[in-house]
């Protein structure tokens, strides 16, 4: 039977980012897309326009259709903007007993829009990320759950010490905004493990972060353990910036059908 991803996120109208993104990850790996709509953006790859954001009770609702009806095999959770979106979600995931839950904690579009509000940071630390099987923060946003300013390799160990200390699952702290390197570390269960990748020199870096994370819940959903998950994620995302279809006039999208 044909493996049911959900994704949990907002409305990217240009394609590059959040559910879109994330539907062409699940359809390109041979799964069937499922969407929750957390917020419609009107945004592209210069910027991020204006927020329009769903109404608590109506994510409740769309929830409750998905595991009513279809559950899904694995669950990627993006944008989530306000304290109530981020409770309510939570709470039902918690009530259906989801499985194979990756958060990527979305704060900051690619291009700069804020998507996350002040007051959300610490409901989103205290009531979503601890649900989570992998986190998958980049390193500003890695800053802010952890409380630590992250400079080198050795600050990134540190801050995914504490965010998986915290948590039942593994927090991988993305490298992408380092200087020389896209170096990516896994903590889960006290070990630690280096994804190495050279920096691919290209502005077209819009929906990286959605894309990553709907892949690694794709590979979980497939029966593969998170370090197999995190890699063969990697190797997708790779391709997907290094053939580069150069569209817009900002941070342009991915080519999420390379693979076709």
């Amino acid at each position: 039977m044909i493996k049911k991803i959900l994704t949990i996120a907002g409305s990217d109208c240009s394609g590059g980012a959040g559910i879109q993104a994330d539907i062409k990850t699940i359809t390109v790996h041979k799964m069937y897309a499922m969407s929750v709509v957390t917020a419609l953006t009107a945004q592209n790859t210069v910027g991020v326009k204006s927020i329009l954001e769903a109404d608590s009770k109506f994510i409740e609702e769309q929830i409750d259709c998905i595991f009513e009806d279809i559950k899904p095999d694995a669950i990627k959770i993006g944008m989530v903007s306000n304290s109530d979106i981020i409770s309510t979600i939570a709470k039902k995931l918690l009530k259906y007993n989801a499985k194979n839950i990756v958060i990527d904690p979305v704060m900051v579009a690619t291009s700069g829009g804020k998507l996350l509000n002040d007051d959300a940071i610490e409901t989103l630390k205290d009531k979503l990320i601890p649900i989570g099987n992998v986190i998958t923060p980049n390193i500003p946003e890695a800053e802010i759950i952890s409380g630590i300013e992250i400079k080198n390799r050795e600050d990134m160990i540190a801050a995914a010490k504490i965010i998986g200390d915290k948590i039942k699952g593994a927090v991988l702290i993305k490298g992408g905004h380092a200087v020389n390197d896209a170096n990516d570390l896994l903590y889960d269960s006290g070990e630690y493990k280096w994804f190495n990748a050279k920096k691919i020199d290209t502005k077209n870096t819009h929906g990286t972060g959605c894309t990553l994370s709907s892949a690694i819940a794709c590979n979980l959903a497939d029966g593969k353990n998170i370090k197999e998950s995190v890699c063969g994620a990697k190797e997708y995302l790779y391709g997907a910036i290094k053939n580069d279809i150069n569209l817009g006039k900002g941070s342009g999208p991915l080519n999420h059908i390379y693979k076709l």
